[in-house]
């Protein structure tokens, strides 16, 4: 056989294997989901991000046709958890929900960081935001965010705030609000922003900087005292609590958010399929009235697609790096 033929052949081999993989991805596409499917969350249960995955997971479940698990993954920040996503098969069993912290922080606090938000997943579509309160324990004694401010710059070195861990979202928002205001009372990381609540609760911190969806009940039931909202207006969930413009730091304005992903190199069929259990998940009157009863801004319909969120992930990098590394704050 002449040179040119056993390139021919060895071409034709290659378009042939191509054309079989293409065929069983997109069989196993179409056949997808055919057993439970795993969301990871990157924290402990009780959290924003946790409740959020419970809520979602049930619609979903139904509009996919199988069991959508939560499996609480902890440490590091939530980095263990979206670690372990980014390494799974792209088959679209395992999948997900990241955040504000895990996605765009993580960039600028881990130097060895293992995984790439932009690079490692498939964007499968955001979940909401959700706004940041500031909350102290019930017997701090101030009675306002203003009084709040006069107290903390006066005690710093004295006062602690717990978090979910290095790089959360509540530990963003702290260390966000520390810049502003130029002092640096003790971090507390815990394992999840549940926990942190808890400690709060117990009076084992003085105060957190928590997502509306972990916290709204808490100071609804007047266990810790809800001091701002950092937000441009009031929340219809705690209508009396007063925003940061309204108390003298308007430049405090911080909101969370989540997100699904999944490995990349999902097939983009299945990646459409999670998208639309997704969507029909956020549009079930028991979840959207749920969420918005915790204050989540749910996400405009042309911010649901793949592509929406991962331009919105790359902003966030973009915005948030530059105040960690200015801040000088690193995780190992």
């Amino acid at each position: 056989m002449t040179a040119q033929g056993t390139l021919m052949n060895t071409s034709r081999r290659a378009l042939l294997a191509l054309a079989a993989t293409l065929a069983l991805t997109s069989a196993a596409s179409a056949q997808y989901p055919d057993r439970a499917i795993t969301l990871v969350v990157p924290f402990s249960a009780g959290g924003p991000t946790d409740i959020i995955s419970r809520l979602m997971a049930v619609p979903m479940s139904k509009s996919l046709g199988q069991q959508v698990l939560i499996e609480n993954v902890v440490g590091a920040g939530g980095t263990i958890g979206v670690t372990r996503i980014a390494r799974a098969a792209p088959d679209g069993y395992q999948l997900l929900m990241g955040n504000l912290g895990t996605q765009a922080a993580s960039v600028g606090l881990y130097p060895k960081l293992a995984y790439d938000p932009i690079n490692d997943f498939e964007h499968i579509m955001n979940t909401g935001g959700t706004p940041m309160v500031v909350a102290a324990k019930k017997d701090l004694p101030v009675k306002d965010f203003k009084e709040f401010i006069t107290y903390l710059k006066a005690n710093a070195t004295k006062m602690n705030y717990g978090s979910g861990g290095v790089g959360a979202t509540s530990h963003l928002t702290c260390l966000f609000l520390d810049s502003l205001l130029d002092t640096k009372p003790t971090h507390v990381p815990f394992r999840g922003s549940g926990p942190a609540l808890n400690a709060l609760i117990g009076g084992q911190v003085d105060y957190v900087c928590d997502q509306t969806v972990g916290i709204v009940p808490s100071i609804q039931g007047k266990v810790v005292n809800g001091l701002v909202a950092a937000v441009p207006k009031r929340l219809s969930s705690l209508p009396d609590m007063p925003t940061s413009a309204e108390s003298g730091l308007p430049e405090f304005q911080a909101v969370g958010w989540n997100a699904l992903f999944a490995p990349k190199g999902t097939p983009k069929a299945i990646v459409d399929k999670i998208n639309a259990a997704a969507r029909d998940a956020l549009n079930d009157p028991t979840v959207k009235t749920r969420l918005l009863e915790l204050s989540v801004e749910l996400p405009a319909e042309d911010a649901k697609t793949p592509e929406a969120l991962k331009a919105f992930v790359t902003k966030e990098i973009d915005k948030w790096v530059p105040i960690i590394k200015k801040a000088g704050v690193t995780a190992q």
